[in-house]
């Protein structure tokens, strides 16, 4: 019989505990199943703002079944309170007098109320401090009406974040002393909490990797809302980015959701200035010199003009030769831009550029190929009047001392 008797000891101990204190228990139930109540909108509402569509209908139904779950448990433990006060000897007035009120509040209350207002003000200095503290490590991207709104937002992310962790943390060490003080055994919960954090942080890896790569994409201001770029092979807009995903819309409007998680290398096209970069190609047997002044030319009257200037920060230029092409000589051109505006640039160039060589007669080339014969004999030459070097059929100017030069026409035996 020892051993039957220890279980029997153990729930005769409990029991008399929670008949001890069951209008407590009451009172604190009938407080979590209020709070229960009337959170659930605001958390559904939380659910549906910050998951997409078809995972917020996923997580309000887990939601609702957890919610309903503890509904049901807390509906036990009112009823068994309420049974536990009942068949006291006294009835509620022998649980409650003012004599163990107040000797309840002497020994207890005034510590229980002191942590709690203890945790309260700690949780709003770091609601007002924590955004100070954020933006001063923060620096915004130049000096305009959006460097200032990216920048707000940024802080109002990490800020947000940062308070509700912070938050939690004081809120679960200010129940457990408020426990401790009443007299509960915290050394289970302790243990439990501790399984539980263990077997949360193995399964939620993937989201705590989201959450730090999220943290160090904002602090680090890698991109923001607006900006063009490309993480995860995905190039787009940005359209939102949080701790836990960054959201584009690529050319075809399609939204991809992108865990920030997934994101290894960032490619912003539009931080700070952007830059125009092509190459444009010229036939073999045009003059170099004068193909690089035309461009040069273009560049410059496109930075000038007012309908241009306000978008381009440097006029676009030549660089010099950058390879020679199976059709064409390349050269490459370089010029910087305001954020967002190069591929416009660049299409209005490349029309101003085809319209220039058109009036100077320069040949833009396209893929051919010359075939010759063995037994052919080879291409005329074309003998420069001023220096005698033989230059190809197609050339229009002299390869060594740059004149004109003047081809001789077969005659017509028609």
């Amino acid at each position: 019989m020892p051993y039957a008797s220890g279980p029997l000891t153990s729930l005769t101990s409990a029991w008399q505990w929670f008949t001890t204190y069951s209008i407590w228990v009451l009172l604190f139930s009938a407080l979590a199943l209020a709070l229960l109540v009337f959170g659930r909108p605001r958390l559904r509402a939380r659910l549906q703002h910050v998951s997409p569509r078809n995972r917020a209908q996923v997580l309000q139904r887990v939601c609702d079944a957890v919610i309903a779950t503890l509904d049901g448990l807390i509906l036990i433990v009112i009823a068994a309170a309420a049974i536990s006060i009942t068949l006291s000897r006294g009835g509620p007035q022998a649980l409650m007098t003012p004599e163990t009120i107040k000797l309840w509040f002497m020994e207890h209350a005034l510590l229980v109320l002191l942590i709690a207002a203890i945790a309260c003000l700690l949780y709003l200095l770091l609601k007002s401090v924590v955004p100070n503290i954020v933006e001063s490590s923060m620096s915004a991207r130049g000096r305009g009406k959006k460097a200032r709104e990216d920048l707000a937002r940024r802080v109002q992310t990490l800020s947000s974040s940062l308070t509700t962790l912070v938050g939690i943390v004081i809120g679960t060490a200010a129940v457990f002393m408020i426990l401790t003080e009443v007299g509960v055994d915290v050394t289970p919960l302790l243990a439990t909490a501790g399984v539980a954090g263990i077997a949360i942080g193995l399964g939620a890896q993937g989201l705590i990797k989201d959450l730090f790569a999220g943290l160090f994409i904002l602090t680090e201001d890698q991109y923001n809302k607006g900006d063009v770029v490309k993480v995860a092979g995905i190039a787009g807009l940005v359209e939102d980015v949080t701790l836990k995903r960054t959201v584009l819309r690529d050319l075809d409007g399609i939204v991809h959701s992108i865990p920030n998680g997934e994101i290894t290398t960032a490619s912003n096209y539009t931080k700070q200035y952007s830059r125009l970069h092509l190459d444009v190609p010229v036939a073999y047997g045009e003059d170099l010199d004068h193909c690089i002044d035309v461009i040069n030319r273009v560049g410059q009257e496109m930075a000038e003009d007012p309908a241009w200037a306000p978008k381009i920060r440097s006029a676009p230029r030549s660089l010099g030769v950058n390879k020679f092409g199976d059709s064409g000589i390349h050269i490459k051109v370089l010029g910087d831009t305001k954020a967002m505006m190069q591929w416009e640039v660049t299409r209005e160039f490349r029309l101003r550029i085809k319209k220039a060589f058109d009036q100077e007669g320069i040949e833009i080339p396209w893929p051919h190929l010359k075939l010759y014969y063995g037994e052919q004999a080879p291409p005329p030459r074309v003998i420069c009047p001023s220096c005698n070097c033989r230059n190809s059929q197609e050339s229009k100017f002299c390869t060594q001392c740059g004149t004109p030069l003047q081809k001789t026409h077969p005659p017509d035996n028609a």
